[in-house]
């Protein structure tokens, strides 16, 4: 069972946070204050939405808005691992006005908001940054640094990308997944889910189940805190196939330096060697390895899981 940890003690657990972030790189975060009206809110909105028929979704469809990689994909859209995934979704982002200087970047600009979506998922993902501008507090104090060292070095601008997803169920015996074994990119992730369970985490006994826990989000660390600690921190890798014969939809939401930062590990850490930390992750390619912006290693990222969407932003470029 991962740790459960709760938010208005989170700075003063930072012994315990260490240790989980070190042992597994996921954890569960209770008492987060988020308004469960507005949870029913956002629920009701992506019922509604996905039980749309296929071209009406395709209004909102992430081709329309290529450079800033906003709106819907369909099932099988997305590849992870390699292999499409069998889950259908919304991507959302900061929302930003047209004359704002970060619209010149990818991934940045205005959302494609279905009907009715726009205010509760801004109000969301306020709520969401937010408190995971907290939980960055708590794992700072767990590091031995500043309270304030990742609002004051990399999350002052954070590129923040909200995601809605609906999962199908998948009949027994089916082996594919909803998504495909991954790291997330960026420094953290606060993750709702419904009651379906199916996420999976990788440790070092196996893979276990992460099942929903009431009224608690789990959190798990992205890439760029593991290259902070030179790998003390872990980006887990994890999974979900969707067995419970019911439609299954989750909620996450990043939270990742700004979009031009750069990410050096701390002064004190000792970084893990290329070939090793390579050699033990899925994709086998190795954070550490990483040069420049954290931009340029989101790009890189997810053109790997949307590669006909990158292309096509390529030749519009």
């Amino acid at each position: 069972m991962l740790p459960v940890f709760s938010l208005p003690a989170l700075e003063a657990d930072a012994a315990r946070m260490a240790r989980a972030c070190e042992q597994v790189g996921f954890f569960y975060l209770a008492d987060t204050g988020i308004d469960p009206a507005l949870e029913r809110e956002l629920d009701a909105c992506t019922v509604e939405f996905f039980a749309r028929p296929l071209a009406d979704k395709l209004r909102w469809d992430m081709q329309l808005h290529r450079r800033a990689w906003r709106g819907y994909f369909p099932v099988g859209g997305e590849l992870t691992s390699g292999a499409p995934d069998v889950k259908e979704g919304l991507y959302f982002g900061d929302e930003l006005a047209p004359d704002d200087p970060r619209c010149a970047w990818p991934m940045h600009g205005g959302n494609a908001f279905p009907d009715g979506m726009r205010d509760v998922v801004l109000a969301y993902m306020t709520a969401q940054r937010d408190l995971g501008q907290r939980v960055l507090r708590g794992l700072a104090v767990a590091l031995g640094v500043a309270a304030d060292y990742f609002a004051t070095h990399l999350t002052h601008r954070p590129t923040s990308l909200f995601r809605i997803f609906h999962y199908p169920p998948v009949a027994a015996g089916d082996a594919r997944w909803g998504v495909g074994e991954h790291t997330d990119y960026g420094l953290l992730t606060l993750l709702r889910q419904d009651d379906c369970g199916g996420l999976e985490v990788k440790t070092p006994e196996g893979w276990i189940d992460a099942p929903p826990r009431d009224g608690a989000l789990v959190c798990n660390l992205g890439d760029m805190l593991d290259r902070l600690t030179g790998g003390a921190f872990r980006s887990t890798p994890h999974r979900v196939r969707n067995r419970s014969g019911r439609d299954r939809y989750s909620w996450p939401f990043f939270l990742d330096p700004a979009f031009d930062a750069e990410v050096a590990p701390l002064p004190r850490a000792r970084v893990r060697p290329i070939e090793q930390d390579a050699a033990e992750r899925w994709d086998r390619a190795s954070v550490h390895a990483l040069h420049g912006r954290y931009g340029d290693y989101l790009m890189q990222k997810v053109a790997r899981v949307f590669p006909e969407l990158a292309g096509a932003r390529d030749r519009d470029a």
